[in-house]
């Protein structure tokens, strides 16, 4: 660089000036030009260190009070990362970030730290920083953060105005505002936000807000940033794993955007949730906030209770499951596989579930047997969709029907509903080779078909889909899973469904499949339950052949 003045090349960064533009002193006239900015500050990322660790101290527990130290994830994958990255204009090129990380590893300190640096230490002039969460009560947690830390410093008390009733902090001498946001979105529109920060974004009901405040955010704004925290969740079908895929490809090198800063601590989903090198890798804050003894005992409940197992996973591992409480661990479901042929069992007494479709979900007919020789009850399942609405499915569930019906597991019927023809006549034709003592099925839909099985000859049985009728049969379908006493063949739409379920469990412990509150189709774990339920109550459950049953005709 030459001085346009003294032509000379003695030039010196102003190291006072190290920020937004950055000007160069000529040594030898005093000439002051400005100077492009490099894409990494460390003047900046320091910057925003030592605001949060002189100016904030921590509100809970055995830290409060004390300074705020960064943790090295914290200070080194968050905060630097965001505010030392910068465009060749000065402002910051992070404009969207998003941490995925286990619960208790200090995301909501670390959110409260970035509103208010935002706010007081951004040199933006009316800042609006605004908390967003599934609920106001959920936007609270960061916000009565940051609160109480403003009043434990004396500079930052002294210049920002808490109004606790309205949830806001106002800063006098910018005219800045934080404030949370209630999860109502249409009031949300002609916000001009510098900053938002979402906590626990795996908890939004729907897409609204995240849409409403992030389209077209802060467009008057030179450097708006959106900022999500956010445990592992488990609907797969959510704004948060939609911006946790889109996080993933950045992470991965498969989306090139520089202005996204993906932070995910994440164990793999064929990771040995219980061994402890894992916990360490995904819970970067494991001796300093988390005791490992806690996880240990945590970890020792999810292995006797599966109903924890998901639980355990989805907060200490941070793993995307497909419900909040499990029902049968695919570990042990997968031990309960087994080659079979259904012509292996000619003349073998089934018990059956029957549970008809609507529009979207999938007929399933699920059939049980006694294997007295190896002791296990054997499982046949049986699956239609309407044949016009596949392609739809596909693209609306993200599931394979195609390839399944390639492979022979998956029958379509005619147009866009269940042809129950199709059901029955496939019902009729297995008689050809086994014999079906009963056929369970949900009272739902039955009304025309029923009675075309009843006078096919086939014992029907009606099956409450309560607590009463369903309790039995869930736990004993948990239970043989557990001790390998079933046999299933390892059909993957089953599998798929098992992994689906979430159980409802009630004050006198009573369980059932929860339709509403499951991720995705559970039919045929529904059919297989009705199923089994009969085959257990019925004192016939023995290794009997039809001929045994009805004895021989002597003509």
């Amino acid at each position: 660089m030459i001085c346009q003045y003294c032509q000379s090349d003695r030039f010196k960064l102003d190291r006072e000036l190290e920020r937004p533009p950055l000007i160069s002193v000529c040594k030898k006239c005093g000439n002051r030009k400005e100077v492009a900015l490099k894409q990494w500050s460390k003047y900046q990322a320091d910057q925003a260190v030592n605001f949060i660790q002189h100016h904030l101290r921590l509100t809970k527990g055995r830290w409060h009070g004390k300074k705020f130290k960064l943790l090295p994830w914290q200070e080194h994958n968050v905060i630097r990362p965001i505010f030392g990255t910068l465009k060749p204009d000065g402002n910051r090129k992070i404009k969207t970030v998003y941490v995925e990380v286990p619960k208790k590893n200090g995301k909501s300190p670390i959110g409260a730290a970035i509103a208010l640096k935002l706010l007081v230490a951004d040199e933006e002039m009316g800042a609006e920083i605004y908390n967003a969460a599934g609920d106001r009560e959920q936007a609270s947690i960061i916000f009565n953060i940051a609160m109480h830390m403003v009043e434990m410093d004396g500079a930052l008390n002294q210049r920002l105005k808490i109004l606790e009733s309205t949830k806001r902090i106002k800063d006098r001498d910018k005219n800045g505002v934080y404030m949370v946001l209630s999860s109502e979105h249409y009031s949300k529109h002609g916000i001009n936000a510098s900053g938002i920060v979402f906590d626990e974004l795996h908890a939004q009901p729907t897409r609204d807000l995240y849409d409403t405040l992030t389209f077209g955010v802060g467009s008057s704004r030179e450097q708006p940033l959106i900022v999500s925290f956010t445990t592992a969740g488990f609907n797969r079908n959510s704004i948060c794993w939609e911006v946790h895929e889109y996080a993933r490809k950045v992470k991965e090198g498969i989306v090139n955007d520089p202005t996204f800063l993906p932070v995910i601590y994440q164990a793999e989903d064929d990771a040995d949730w219980t061994d402890e090198s894992v916990w360490q890798k995904v819970n970067p804050s494991l001796g300093d906030i988390l005791d490992i003894d806690d996880l240990r005992h945590e970890c020792t409940e999810a292995q006797e209770n599966p109903a924890k197992e998901n639980l355990f996973r989805r907060f200490r591992l941070n793993q995307w499951v497909r419900q909040e409480v499990r029902y049968i661990p695919l570990a042990e479901w997968d031990k309960c596989g087994g080659n079979l042929q259904l012509e292996d069992y000619t003349g073998k007494i089934f018990y059956c579930g029957l549970d008809l479709a609507s529009s979207i979900d999938i007929t399933a007919f699920v059939m049980c047997t006694y294997n007295e020789p190896i002791d296990k009850i054997v499982i046949f399942p049986y699956f239609w969709v309407p044949e016009d609405n596949v392609e739809e499915r596909v693209r609306r569930d993200k599931v394979p029907y195609d390839v399944w019906i390639k492979q022979g597991l998956l029958f379509t019927t005619p147009g866009n509903m269940i042809d129950y023809e199709f059901i029955r006549k496939f019902i009729n034709d297995l008689q050809d080779k086994i014999y079906i003592e009963e056929i369970a099925y949900d009272r739902w839909g039955m009304l025309e078909l029923a009675p075309k099985l009843e006078n096919d000859g086939f014992k029907i049985v009606p099956f409450g889909q309560g607590m009463q009728s369903m309790n039995h049969g869930t736990k004993e379908l948990l239970s043989l899973a557990k001790s390998q006493k079933i046999a299933h063949g390892g059909n993957p739409i089953l599998r798929w469904m098992c992994d689906n379920v979430m159980i409802r469990i009630d004050a006198a412990d009573s369980w059932k499949p929860d339709k509403a509150k499951s991720t995705e189709r559970i039919d045929g774990i529904v059919a297989l339950i009705m199923g089994l339920s009969r085959l257990l109550i019925n004192k016939e459950t023995d290794n009997r052949s039809v001929y045994d049953k009805e004895g021989l005709m002597i003509v």
